[in-house]
């Protein structure tokens, strides 16, 4: 299923490249990875983080959603989310998004909840897009790298920050975090 579904937004990222006349060599160069690794994802060979992919939208100037589901939003009035609700995002084997104004068009920011599992000792691997990122703490606690500086963050905890700068979390113990996270662009 995962392949799967890796494989088409390869074959939307490469339509909408194309689409504008960009070669890979450039989108490479602009989010700064290899060519080699850029061909990767178009081929669903390599899986999405939601930096590479917040920032790719943003160079194609879509919405996230449009090259996770191939759908774009219709709304632009409101988006009402119930509870428990969103488009799921499951990019990261630790990272779980649910997308809360997935129907909306032309958005600001991007809303999500966002829950982290634990992940034993792992240090988590860190990823930057551009923007400014407010992260509201709902439960649990966590660790947030961001930088050389690591701060713990717990239930009504929030954070505020440039997401240009590489950053990560990890959850404390057994018990999953959960926290709002609001990403502008």
């Amino acid at each position: 299923m995962l392949t799967e579904q890796l494989k088409d937004m390869g074959a939307r990222l490469s339509m909408l490249r194309d689409s504008l006349g960009i070669t890979p060599e450039k989108i490479a160069e602009a989010l700064e990875v290899s060519v080699a690794d850029y061909l990767l994802y178009e081929a669903g060979e390599k899986d999405f983080s939601f930096s590479f992919l917040y920032n790719v939208a943003g160079i194609l100037g879509v919405d996230v959603l449009d090259i996770i589901s191939g759908e774009t939003p219709k709304l632009s009035l409101c988006c009402v989310v119930r509870a428990g609700g969103g488009y799921n995002i499951n990019r990261r084997k630790a990272y779980n998004y649910k997308h809360l104004a997935f129907t909306f068009r032309n958005k600001k920011a991007e809303p999500f909840m966002v829950t982290v599992e634990p992940n034993g000792d792992t240090i988590p691997e860190r990823h930057a897009h551009d923007g400014q990122e407010f992260n509201y703490m709902v439960s649990g606690c966590m660790d947030f790298f961001i930088g050389d500086m690591v701060y713990t963050l717990s239930e009504g905890d929030s954070v505020y920050f440039d997401s240009a700068v590489p950053h990560a979390m990890k959850t404390h113990g057994d018990t999953p975090a959960k926290f709002l996270a609001i990403v502008m662009k």
